[in-house]
């Protein structure tokens, strides 16, 4: 009988033994990672359904959704546990000044060794995320206030044209976020988009977050489908209509509809 070159059999009497898994800690609890992939998501069907008249209610129930999710995200960064505090990536922020400093110098200098091009990496992907709350909240109040009419059927056109102008601005902002996940990743040849997936990175230390709060996760999951499911029994015609109803009643004649 011949052994497989890659299996080594254990001495008699133990049992054999596995090699253990490269360590690894947790960065990003369950909750920060859903809430993430639901509004990409959701920001993907609505800008895809934004030019269609046909898929109008569909827009609007993933509006409201985006509303919801990115108020619990504020709240949660507000109060929920430290490494979710939104105030942790302004505090990289706060460090910008002194980076443009010692950048400036060292170009000055010549000496471009000196300059602390990592620390740059980590602020643009820093303004990156910042960035989007800030173009999501107006552009989902706007977009409220133009399905609503806050200020009245008069404005409803500008309020709309400034929504339409807002979401190729937040397009603009997800497609930089999503570059630089993509070139960082190649540069430290490392998947940047690793922890808001697994929520874990590869290397030891202490777990940034302690719980993983898998049952809020779900909890959110679990909202967000119940609330497009109401949506949807309320439309009359459901969220995206067949064809023929959005193209109104036929108008051919007593024939026509017997054929």
């Amino acid at each position: 009988m011949h052994t497989h070159p890659a299996i080594t059999a254990a001495p008699a009497g133990r049992p054999a033994t596995r090699r253990p898994a490269s360590p690894s800690r947790r960065v990003v609890d369950a909750p920060t990672r859903m809430v993430h992939a639901l509004i990409a998501i959701g920001f993907a069907g609505a800008y895809l359904s934004a030019e269609s008249e046909r898929w109008r209610a569909l827009h609007v129930t993933l509006g409201y959704t985006l509303a919801g999710l990115l108020v619990f995200r504020l709240l949660y960064g507000l109060a929920g546990p430290r490494q979710a505090r939104a105030v942790l990536w302004f505090r990289r922020l706060a460090g910008a000044p002194a980076w443009l400093r010692d950048t400036a110098t060292a170009l000055r200098q010549a000496r471009l060794r000196d300059v602390p091009w990592r620390q740059g990496q980590n602020l643009l992907m820093a303004t990156a995320v910042a960035a989007l709350p800030l173009i999501l909240a107006p552009l989902l109040l706007s977009g409220l206030a133009a399905h609503l009419e806050w200020l009245g059927r008069g404005l409803a056109d500008a309020v709309s044209e400034f929504h339409e102008a807002l979401g190729e601005g937040a397009l603009a902002a997800v497609l930089v976020h999503v570059g630089l996940v993509i070139g960082l990743s190649l540069l430290r040849r490392r998947n940047q988009a690793a922890p808001m997936i697994t929520g874990r990175v590869d290397g030891a230390g202490p777990d940034l977050a302690r719980r993983n709060l898998g049952a809020l996760a779900l909890l959110v999951l679990a909202a967000t489908i119940g609330f497009v499911a109401w949506q949807w029994q309320q439309s009359p015609q459901g969220l995206v209509p067949p064809a023929s109803a959005a193209a109104g009643p036929d108008q051919g004649t007593p024939d026509d509809h017997d054929d």
